[in-house]
Order: structure tokens, then sequence, then C-alpha cells
């Protein structure tokens, strides 16, 4: 058993191996709350997700820290005078934490908020100013740039090369590349954005909360750093940069997702393509949602359309008609057997994440299992069945698992099958009086309506159409 991860820094596929190997450390980037949670955020959330399951299962334990960005110049901006900074990040992040819940996303072991942490903050700048990478101006304090020559480290890019860092007035600066640790309190701005400091009365930049809370939860080395590749640079690039110019060893692997698009454009407000989650949520049900989002290799830009959700709809159809299939046929007498995941379904995981092919193997044992059922082989359909629940459930993607049923198991659902049933009896009598054309009219308004119906020894049975 081997993981191999791809590592972004130094660009290609690495062993994954953790500095304790009953213990492995990510830490993730979570949102800043400013505004409602968007696909993106979603499939972001959800790539990590599926890390952190594969590795709890090849490891044992992940301690996962996604932190909440509560501080920060845009959520500052978008607050009113009826709502406060405070309460639009509290209201934003609830908001967030909803949407992860109802796609099945695991909670953290720790979620901090930034503002929470504010006395690490303030420890890791005066590290870096008594090491001579970082300088205060005029209430201000930045990281110096051209005084660490690894910065750049995780980007490859050179400093000369590197656009002008733009997250505080460039006045005060040395470099126009240099970036705010921390900014000093401005009038205009809410009285209770404001914390005390050594340098004067302000609040962090953005890029030093992270330094100070992953420190915080999982020491100065850890072994996973995630995030969005969006935020290759400059976020993670000056992470780095100042978390080691502090002395930390800080992240052991680096790994990031693929960005969302829709029509090929990457998600914009301004362009109108920005799908909101809880929207999706609306629309979709929640577990369609999450095989749209994870079915592509976390690496990959993800292209959102109608037609991905539909696809995600059909190949779990498919799967939900055999686990019902197979349970109704084996029943109760449910042969024993020694079934865990396939072998091939586990190369996948290991292989960076490759839910693709990973899935790819659930849908042939699904194809095996229903063939084993037609052929009247209950061990291999029994060991099929097995095989597919364990598998989606590696992936938190599990039709038969409860916390998927609610919307099945309601009324419309109950009032629909009492509905077919009828037409299920109304056609057995029309065939037992040998009256066809009722018989065929009855299979044929049925099936207009999507359902497929399976005739057999112990009666007929219907499903929806996963075509």
């Amino acid at each position: 058993m081997t993981v191999r991860l791809y590592d972004t820094q130094v660009q290609a596929l690495r062993d994954f191996a953790p500095q304790d190997p009953a213990n492995v450390t990510m830490y993730v980037c979570g949102p800043t709350v400013q505004s409602g949670p968007g696909i993106h955020h979603l499939r972001a959330a959800l790539a990590f997700d599926l890390l952190r399951r594969w590795l709890t299962r090849r490891f044992g334990r992940v301690t996962f820290v996604r932190n909440v960005t509560d501080i920060d110049d845009k959520v500052l901006q978008n607050a009113t005078a009826d709502e406060p900074w405070w309460a639009l990040a509290y209201r934003v992040e609830r908001e967030f934490a909803r949407a992860y819940g109802a796609i099945g996303i695991l909670a953290p072991t720790y979620e901090p908020r930034a503002t929470g942490s504010i006395p690490q903050m303030q420890e890791l700048i005066a590290t870096l100013i008594e090491r001579g990478h970082a300088y205060a101006a005029a209430g201000d304090v930045y990281f110096d740039v051209r005084s660490w020559p690894a910065y750049g480290a995780l980007t490859h890019q050179s400093i000369d090369a590197m656009e002008p860092a733009t997250d505080a007035d460039p006045r005060g600066k040395r470099d126009p590349r240099d970036f705010a640790l921390w900014k000093s309190a401005k009038s205009d701005e809410p009285a209770d954005a404001v914390w005390e400091s050594p340098w004067g009365p302000g609040r962090p930049g953005w890029h030093i909360e992270c330094s100070a809370m992953s420190r915080r939860y999982l020491g100065d080395s850890f072994d996973i750093h995630g995030g969005g590749i969006d935020l290759r640079f400059p976020h993670h690039e000056n992470e780095l940069a100042q978390s080691t110019a502090a002395g930390d060893a800080f992240a052991r692997y680096w790994v990031h997702n693929g960005l969302v698009t829709v029509g090929d454009q990457k998600m914009s407000k301004s362009l109108g393509n920005h799908l909101l989650a809880l929207d999706v949520l609306a629309d979709r049900d929640p577990l369609v949602v999450r095989y749209a989002l994870g079915a592509a290799h976390y690496r990959s830009t993800l292209d959102l359309t109608a037609a991905s959700f539909d696809e995600a709809e059909t190949a779990l159809e498919r799967i939900r008609t055999f686990q019902q299939r197979a349970a109704r046929i084996l029943g109760t007498a449910l042969p024993l057997v020694a079934a865990d995941i396939p072998e091939a379904f586990a190369a996948a995981m290991d292989d960076d994440l490759g839910v693709p092919q990973a899935l790819a193997v659930v849908h042939e044992t699904v194809r095996a299992g229903n063939a084993a059922l037609d052929a009247g082989e209950r061990d291999a359909a029994a060991r099929a069945l097995v095989e597919v629940g364990r598998m989606m459930g590696v992936l938190g993607m599990n039709p038969a698992d409860p916390q998927w049923r609610p919307a099945a198991d309601g009324a419309e659902a109950r009032a629909l099958d009492a509905l077919l049933q009828a037409m299920i009896t109304q056609r057995a009598e029309a065939r037992a009086n040998r009256d066809w054309a009722s018989a065929d009219r009855l299979r044929d308004a049925i099936a207009a309506a999507g359902v497929v119906l399976e005739d057999g020894p112990d009666g007929t049975h219907w499903s929806l159409n996963d075509g």
C-alpha cells in the first residue's frame, strides 16, 4: 500500500508518508465569509473531504483543520449599518455549514475563526520582525520579500517577475511586492474591527492568518496544506514564505484542487455565471450534487452544466436500482460473503485520489452484480452488493446510506408508490383476464412516466428509469 499525491510545489507525484503514521495532519484554507457559498466552494471542500476519507481508511486517523476567515477587507466592505461585519460573517459562515452538511462533507476536527487567533498572529509577526524579515511603517507591518531568498519557491517565480501586492497602501513599502502582515486602523472602517498591537491598533493581513492558525492547531510542521489552485499565488506563496522565514518547517505536501467553470468560462459574478450553492441544492438532490462535483479528478477543471447533474443522477440511479434489486431478490437470506473494496478501487484511490477510475470500478461491479442476479448466482450477487456499498461508502456517496434517504421516504414517495402499486395490480388483473390491450395501455402509461417494471417470480417491482 502506497498512497501517492501530486505535490504542487515539486510539480510531481510523490509517495505520501505522514510524519506520524497513525495521525495524518491536514490544513485546508476555508472560506472568507463575505458572501454565500458558490458551487466552486463546495467542489473545493469536497475534494479534501474525499482525500480525508481515503487517508482515514489508509492510516486510521486524520486531524483535519479548515479555517474561517471572518475578518478581511471583503467582509468589511460587504457589511452594512443594519448588518455589522461580525454579524455578516457569522450568517455567511452558517450558510457555508449548511451547504457543506447537505452534501455530506465531514465536519473538521478543528474549525478556527481568524478572529480567535489574533495573539498568535501578533506573535508570529514579532518573530518575523526580530529575524529581519518584516518591518513596521506608520502602523502597518510588511513582509520584506527581498530578505527571504526562498520567496517564490511554491510557484517557481522570481521576485522581479511577480505582480505588486495590492493588499495595502504601497506608500510605506520598501518593495511593491511586500505584503501586509498587520494593517493599521482606518477612519472609515468599523471601530470594533480593531485590535491593539505593538505597532498600533489595527487588524491582521490575510496571509498571516493561516500561518498562525495552522501552527496553533497542528504545530510548526504538518503533512498536507490544501486549497484551490487559485490560492497558490499570492496566498499560499506568502504563507510558505512567512512561516519558513519564522523558522517553521510548515507544510510537507501541497495539494490543490482545480477550478470550476460554466460553459468553459471561469465562474465570475461579473459574468453572471456564479452558481450559488444553496440555489443548486434547492434544485438538485444533495447526493446528485456530491456525485457531480466529486466524479471528476480533483485536479481537473470541472465544467459544470445541467447535463453534469443529469449524468450524476443517472449514474446514482443505476447504483441504487441494483442495490434495491439485489436486496429484494436476496432478501433476509443474504449469503455471507467475505468481501471488501476491490483492489482496483483501492489502487485508483491510492494513485492521487483517482475517483473517476474508482467510480469506473463501482459501475463495473454493478454490471457484474446485475448479471449475477440474472444468472441466479446468489453468492456473486451478494459479493457485488457488499462491494458496491463499501466503495460508495468510502466516497460518502452510498445511496443506501440513511443520510440520503429522507427525500425518498417522504410523503410524495409514498403517494407515488401507492399509485404505481394500484396500476401494477390493475395490469396484473388485465393480464390474468387476457385483456392484453388494457395491460399494454397500463404498461405504456407507466413507462411514459419514467418508471421501469420488472416482472419476477416474487411479483412485479418498479424503479425509476435510469436512462
